[in-house]
C-alpha cells in the first residue's frame, strides 16, 4: 500500500513512495524458505495519511479475493501513521480464518538500520503459520505480534513504536518462529461496502475548558461522531448540551483520549461524567481507542446499522 517501508530519498528532498511490492520482496532473504510460494502486487503507493476509506475497501476486496483463490495468508505492507486503523478495518471485514498480517517500517530502506526487511520477513512467517489462523488481523513490527483491535503507534520515530496498551503483544517471532498465544475473535464481521467512503464520521478530542463550540459548528456535516473524552469518558459540563443534542440526531460514541483502559459505565455521576453521557444516548466504546471506534462506527453506518445494533457491536469490545 506504500508507506515508509517503500520510500526512498527524492531529488527535491525528503523520502517519497518509490518501491513496489516486488522490490520489497526481493530485498528480504529467507522468504524462499517459507515452504509456500510468495506472490507480490502493488495495490497503492501512497503515504498512509493520504489513504482513504475507498482505498481500504479496495484492499479488503483484494485480500478476500486472494484468500478465495487459495492463499494461506496475506501480508499487507503499509505506512505506520494509519496502520492500526487499516489493520482493524481488515479485522472487521475479512471473515476468513487465514492470517492477514499488516506490517511496515519506521526507517526507510536507505536509512542506517532499516527495519523494513526484518518486519516483512517476520510478517510473512506469521502469515504462513498455522497457529496464526482464526485470531483475526494482526500487526507485526519488531518481532512482536499484535492483535489489530489492541495495537497503537505510540512514538514518532522509535522502531519500538507499536504497543498494545494494557494487553501487550499476543506473540513474538523468535528465531523466525512465530510463538503465539491466541486471542479470541469477537465474531463481528461487516461488509466492506463502498458506501463507507461516502460517510463522514468525526473524531473530536476533548480538552480542558472545551465548551463544544467547534463541535456545534461541525455537527450538521456529520453522519456519526466519536468523542475522545477525558479520563474514563468525561467531558466538561459546558459541553454536555452540545453532545446531547448531537446524540439525539446521529450516533455518538464515547471513547477516551488516555491511550489505555476501558470507558467506564457507572462510577461517576456528575454532569459530563460517563453515566450522564450514556444516559443521554451516547454509546461506550469499551477498550477501543478513538481511532478504532471511528473505523467501527463508519462500517456500521455503511451497513445500515441502527442504534441498537451499534450499541451491541461496541459491547463486544468492553
Amino acid at each position: 500500500m506504500g508507506g515508509t517501508i517503500a520510500m526512498a530519498p527524492s531529488a527535491s528532498g525528503g523520502i517519497v513512495p518509490s518501491l513496489g511490492a516486488d522490490d520489497l520482496v526481493a530485498a528480504v532473504p529467507g522468504l524462499a524458505d517459507l515452504g509456500v510460494p510468495v506472490t507480490a502486487d502493488t495495490l497503492r503507493s501512497l503515504p498512509s495519511p493520504s489513504l482513504g476509506f475507498d482505498d481500504l475497501v479496495a484492499l479488503s476486496d483484494r485480500v478476500r479475493a486472494e484468500l478465495a483463490d487459495g492463499a494461506v495468508g496475506v501480508v499487507v505492507t503499509h505506512g505506520t501513521d494509519t496502520i492500526e486503523e487499516t489493520a482493524f478495518f481488515l479485522d472487521l471485514t475479512v471473515e476468513s480464518d487465514a492470517p492477514v498480517v499488516v506490517t511496515g517500517a519506521m526507517r526507510h530502506p536507505n536509512a542506517a538500520g532499516a527495519d523494513g526487511p526484518a518486519n516483512l520477513y517476520a510478517a510473512a512467517r506469521v502469515a504462513a503459520a498455522p497457529t496464526a489462523r482464526g485470531i483475526g488481523s494482526l500487526v507485526v513490527m519488531s518481532d512482536e505480534i499484535h492483535a489489530a483491535r489492541f495495537v497503537r503507534k505510540t512514538h514518532t520515530v522509535s522502531t519500538a513504536a507499536f504497543v498494545s496498551p494494557a494487553f501487550g503483544p499476543i506473540g513474538l517471532v523468535v528465531e523466525g518462529d512465530p510463538r503465539i498465544r491466541g486471542v479470541a475473535r469477537t465474531g463481528l464481521t461487516l461488509a466492506a461496502d463502498p458506501r463507507t467512503a461516502d460517510l463522514r464520521v468525526g473524531l473530536v478530542t476533548v480538552a480542558l475548558g472545551d465548551d463544544g463550540e467547534l463541535l456545534r459548528r461541525a455537527g450538521d456535516a456529520l453522519d456519526g461522531l466519536v468523542v475522545a473524552g477525558l479520563g474514563a469518558g468525561h467531558v466538561p459540563a459546558r459541553m454536555v448540551p452540545v453532545v446531547a443534542d448531537l446524540a439525539a440526531r446521529i450516533p455518538v460514541v464515547l471513547s477516551s483520549r488516555t491511550g489505555a483502559g476501558s470507558v467506564l459505565r457507572q462510577t461517576y455521576g456528575y454532569p459530563g461524567s460517563e453515566r450522564d453521557l450514556l444516559e443521554r444516548g451516547l454509546v461506550q466504546s469499551g477498550f477501543l481507542d478513538p481511532a478504532k471506534a471511528r473505523i467501527l462506527l463508519q462500517l456500521l453506518l455503511a451497513n445500515h446499522a441502527g442504534r441498537e445494533d451499534i450499541a451491541a457491536a461496541f459491547d463486544r469490545y468492553r
